[in-house]
């Protein structure tokens, strides 16, 4: 062409994407458009998906002019300078720039008419041959109106149409409706050979926050190991008091198993969270009995002493922190998905890693201290 003239509860619903995302991707748009279709009746057919939506909107209406190279040529004409006539008609030639108080501005020269109110105005205008006859423009070029399209998405170096929709999560979820997707489109898809799905929304938001976690809580570790040993000046004791994160990962799945929730990506927040407090109380415990040991008391005797003098401390330090997370944990101010299971995974964990502690570190302080 030469010339183109172009409510859901809110907490139900992921902060970037919808949890549906399906990514139809091909080089023809007619393809893509009926795959759309179909992917778009398949969904109105299943219950608990809604407000079902995809990218492929119209733009606006659009004139294109193709060159009508055996005309141009019957008269002798050169076909660049019947584009850059048709260029100077509508929107004009840039010649050169000048500065004006610091601004660039553009120096455009367009052929001296008329305001062209319509289509048939532009197809009017003459255009002078090297004879010098006046010939119209409509003589010149292949005349084709449509609608343009709003914007030419791609993904992956391909044309892609994006379709996307809300699902009621109480009846089904986002692995349960990409599946059927999968299946209707594994029935459609000899159908349609050079159109490619590609699944993201929310599992390509879940399994990014999951991977980004994973080096989080790795960093985490190394950092508390790193503080923690240079603290006490050994390899080892850092070990035993790491130990207190798993205690507390036991602390989580027991909360999940007696409220009946699921393992989310908000508790695994929660869980990365507690790494870093879960090791406090093994701290002071390994603290005191390290201060008795220097004090000239055997290890047996030194941790049994700490356990004894520092237990009301932890206990108090622990059970405060629990009420404080207690209400947003069970909602009693109004349910919170996003910060509920945070609370609700620190608090249960925290309790469990507290108690456990009380005993297994010193066991391990008696058995692996020399």
């Amino acid at each position: 062409p030469l010339y183109s003239s172009a409510a859901s509860d809110v907490y139900k619903r992921q902060p970037l994407t919808k949890p549906v995302s399906v990514k139809i991707r091909g080089d023809n748009f007619e393809d893509l458009r009926a795959v759309t279709s179909h992917l778009q009746s398949f969904l109105e057919t299943v219950e608990s998906v809604s407000d079902i939506s995809s990218d492929d909107s119209p733009g606006r209406n659009e004139l294109n002019l193709k060159l009508n190279y055996e005309s141009i040529n019957r008269i002798g004409m050169d076909p660049q300078s019947v584009t850059r006539s048709i260029r100077l008609f509508v929107d004009g030639e840039i010649v050169t720039f000048m500065q004006s108080e610091g601004e660039k501005i553009e120096v455009r020269v367009k052929a001296q008419s008329n305001d062209l109110a319509g289509i048939d105005e532009l197809l009017s205008q003459s255009i002078t041959t090297p004879s010098g006859a006046q010939v119209a423009l409509r003589e010149l070029v292949h005349i084709e109106t449509g609608r343009s399209r709003e914007s030419i998405r791609h993904y992956n170096f391909r044309r892609t149409i994006t379709l996307e929709a809300d699902i009621d999560r109480e009846k089904i979820n986002e692995v349960q409706v990409n599946n059927l997707i999968k299946n209707e489109w594994g029935e459609i898809k000899i159908n349609h050979p050079n159109v490619s799905l590609d699944f993201s929304g929310a599992l390509d938001d879940i399994q990014e926050s999951l991977d980004a976690m994973l080096l989080l809580f790795l960093f985490g570790i190394s950092l508390i190991y790193l503080l923690i040993g240079t603290q006490f000046k050994s390899y080892f004791q850092p070990l035993m008091i790491l130990v207190t994160v798993p205690l507390a990962f036991i602390g989580v799945v027991i909360g999940l198993i007696i409220t009946q929730n699921p393992l989310s990506l908000y508790t695994m927040y929660g869980i990365v969270a507690l790494t870093g407090i879960s090791v406090n109380s093994a701290i002071v415990l390994i603290d005191a009995a390290n201060t008795r040991r220097k004090a000239g008391m055997n290890s047996v005797h030194s941790i049994v002493f700490a356990a004894r003098r520092r237990v009301v401390p932890i206990l108090i330090t622990s059970f405060t922190t629990i009420a404080g997370l207690l209400s947003l944990a069970l909602g009693l101010g109004g349910n919170s998905l996003l910060w509920g299971p945070v609370a609700s995974a620190i608090m249960w964990g925290l309790a469990v890693s507290t108690l456990m502690t009380l005993f297994v570190i010193p066991l391990l302080y008696k058995t692996f201290s020399r």
